[in-house]
């Protein structure tokens, strides 16, 4: 006998529909102990997304990207938040997406990225799966000076620090980026291996 899904009576009312899906969810969710609770829930789906850690075997070194963040401004947080490459997968794969932010953001073609792991960053309001990828580059793979596009609103200042640094600015509170911090750990506990791309 197929096990009773966790949530039934599902009702939804469509909030806003701009640039993103905002949707008010009315439902019944099941207790552990075989009740049924009467919930409500906003969701904002704006699709899901890919994060890029590239990284210098040879130097040591890493790229990020420096930016103003409106919402963290808003919440008190003044200063241009240090971050990895990420953006939104639109209609790519995580892997195709990826490489094209790497371009647009950091001026960068990577090499070998790999798929190291998928998180939900807010759970509670938000849809988002994030897709995370390390990758290896040299100095003869920038093609650009980067910096996002303009018309998006984008102003990104590219920043090539050691991965020892970076790390150390996690507990320093310099880098406040929850994607960030992930692979950055990441990659301090497992090392980045130069090895063949994998799809997400």
């Amino acid at each position: 006998m197929a096990e009773e899904a966790p949530i039934r009576n599902l009702k939804e009312t469509v909030l806003s529909d701009e640039t993103f899906l905002l949707r008010r969810l009315e439902f019944e969710q099941r207790r552990r102990d075989g009740s049924w609770q009467p919930l409500r829930r906003e969701l904002y789906d704006h699709g899901n997304a890919a994060a890029l850690l590239p990284y210098d075997p040879a130097r040591g070194t890493i790229l990020l990207v420096r930016q103003i963040r409106f919402v963290t401004y808003l919440n008190g947080y003044p200063h241009p938040l240090l971050e990895v490459c990420a953006g939104m997968l639109d209609q790519d794969d995580p892997l195709t997406a990826i490489r094209r932010e790497a371009e647009e953001e950091i001026g960068t073609r990577i090499r070998n990225p790999r798929h190291v792991f998928d998180a939900f960053m807010s759970p509670g309001c938000f849809s988002e799966r994030l897709s995370f990828f390390v990758a290896t580059y040299d100095a003869s793979d920038r093609i650009s000076r980067g910096g996002g596009l303009a018309e998006e609103g984008e102003d990104i200042e590219v920043v090539e620090m050691p991965l020892d640094d970076a790390v150390a600015m996690i507990g320093q509170g310099h880098i406040v980026d929850a994607k960030t911090m992930l692979l950055l750990q990441w990659a301090k506990l497992h090392g980045i291996a130069d090895e063949p791309a994998t799809p997400a």
